[in-house]
């Protein structure tokens, strides 16, 4: 054998011991974090593994754990062990969450790396440039390429991307199968009402639904179950609770031009019929919450449905992924469908009520997803959004996907094939395709109606908020309550500019069109 033969096998070998050893020394990704899969993409485990962040600090806000806070917190801590650097998450309640996060962009002064937001606040956060626009590696990423186009229409402002998606709102019905699918439930139901027990089509039905299993012990667990729950709090998410009642008596299919207001001349809706329809049923329906449920969170309704007490809710996924977690006992007890439609619109343009043979649905895309973003004077520009990368990468996202009181909910293509919800969730194959089918009829209606977006957002929602629990606590009627709402909304738009707010309120009502 010549030298050089024997040098090429020395050769091969060391390259074969040396790729030996490599692998065996691999950091196995999916048994450390407890993942489903891992991913190649720029922010994946291995790409971030990559990165030494040792001696930069991040600075986050966040909403108060579980919603938000919950997920930010564990990929933080693995994003820390990933690259060295330190994370320091601060999480607060809803209620202070835009005054700290405003505050540092008025004053000028550098507090925050990563930022955690509604859409809803785009006009205040993103119109003035507060952030930094979205690199172009996490445009030209896959992750981003597969989020459905609703939300990747909320990450911009003129068009110009400033947020990512962690998040994919909606709100729509889910409700017990075990209730509404008992034959013996439905012939009671049936000899009192006089039409068949079904998942409510409009929110009369609801009502009746609602009423017909509260204060019994309609599941045999030895405990009193409700009719309904609902989000009742006004510093918290009522805005939206009530939104959702009110979308299909005031969203007619063939008037455009604006829901929240009229687009032309921004004159405010909410005090119309339709609107003043909405607030009663949801004065109806509190007769059916539990005993504590006038003033619930959106946590205490996820915990109030997804731990089974109650028939009936409208909100986002969060609940009901709680009644379908590990542990639950009512684990594919439960199942989804549109939220409650009407049989009569109020037509702003005839100024009477429309008569329709078939339900109006007006699916509302409730507050859109969480966003989040690196504010502009941030000193660690490649590690935040590197961090907000790898927040949402595939991996990070199906596994908080799982998890009920997380709030994240599904955006991204795969999220809406049932296999999924299946093979990781271990939801039935039938509630896996009823979930799945509720979220694209959801996103998919053409009468849909886009939460509001527009500069001092936060002051329109306090306003109607605040009228509307003083009608729901019996201090103010309907049409009173609503009319003092319009009124504050009016001082706001003039306060903020009325040429400013009608720009971007014509800007929103663009995205009703969209596909």
């Amino acid at each position: 054998m010549n030298s050089a033969l024997r040098l090429a096998i020395k050769l091969s070998i060391s390259l074969i011991s040396l790729c030996i050893s490599s692998a065996l020394l691999a950091r196995d990704y999916i048994s450390e974090f407890s993942l489903f899969f891992t991913s190649d993409g720029p922010y994946s485990y291995s790409a971030i593994d990559e990165k030494d962040y040792t001696g930069v600090k991040l600075n986050i806000l966040t909403l108060k754990p579980p919603v938000m806070g919950g997920p930010a917190l564990l990929h933080s801590e693995q994003f820390e062990k990933l690259t060295g650097a330190e994370l320091n998450v601060i999480a607060v309640e809803l209620a202070d969450l835009f005054p700290r996060l405003m505050t540092p962009f008025f004053t000028g002064t550098p507090t925050w790396d990563v930022v955690l937001f509604p859409p809803n606040w785009a006009g205040d956060v993103m119109a003035p440039e507060y952030l930094s626009p979205v690199p172009e590696k996490m445009l030209n990423s896959k992750q981003w390429q597969e989020t459905i186009s609703i939300y990747r229409y909320l990450q911009y402002w003129d068009d110009k991307a400033y947020g990512i998606p962690i998040d994919g709102d909606k709100l729509f019905l889910t409700y017990r199968l075990d209730a509404l699918g008992n034959p013996k439930y439905q012939a009671q139901f049936k000899e009192k009402y006089g039409y068949d027990l079904q998942p409510p089509r409009t929110w009369e039905e609801h009502k009746d639904i609602a009423e017909f299993f509260h204060g019994w012990d309609w599941d045999d667990d030895g405990e009193i179950e409700y009719g309904a729950v609902e989000m009742t709090n006004p510093d918290e998410h009522l805005f939206w609770q009530f939104i959702a009642h009110v979308a299909p008596y005031a969203k007619h299919p063939k008037v455009g031009g604006g829901f929240f207001f009229d687009a032309k001349d921004m004159t405010p809706l909410i005090n119309t019929p339709g609107w003043e329809q909405g607030l009663k049923d949801m004065i109806a329906l509190k007769a059916y919450y539990p005993p504590e449920g006038r003033n619930f969170g959106l946590a205490d309704v996820i915990y109030q449905f997804g731990g089974g007490g109650s028939a009936l809710q409208v909100s986002w996924d969060d609940g009901f992924i709680q009644a379908m977690g590990e542990r639950s006992s009512i684990k594919n007890k439960v199942s989804t469908a549109l939220a409650p439609g009407a049989k009569k619109v109020w037509n702003r343009k005839t100024q009477q009520w429309d008569e329709f043979p078939e339900i109006n649905y007006a699916p509302f895309i409730a507050w859109g997803g969480w966003i989040t973003g690196v504010p502009s004077t941030s000193p660690n520009q490649e590690a935040a959004f590197d961090f907000l990368g790898f927040l949402s990468n595939p991996e990070n996202q199906a596994y908080d996907l799982t998890i009920g009181n997380y709030g994240v909910n599904p955006y991204r293509k795969q999220d809406f094939n049932p296999s999924f919800w299946v093979e990781r969730a271990g939801f039935s194959e039938q509630v896996a395709k009823d979930y799945t089918a509720t979220l694209k009829a959801t996103l998919n209606h053409p009468n849909r109606v886009f939460d509001l977006r527009i500069p001092a957002n936060h002051l329109y929602v306090q306003a109607l908020s605040k009228a509307v629990a003083q009608a729901l606590k019996g201090k103010l009627k309907p049409q009173a309550a609503l009319d003092q709402a319009a009124k504050e909304w009016d001082s706001i738009t003039l306060r903020v500019g009325l040429e400013k707010q009608k720009a971007a309120y014509q800007e929103l009502v663009k995205l009703e069109y969209r596909k």
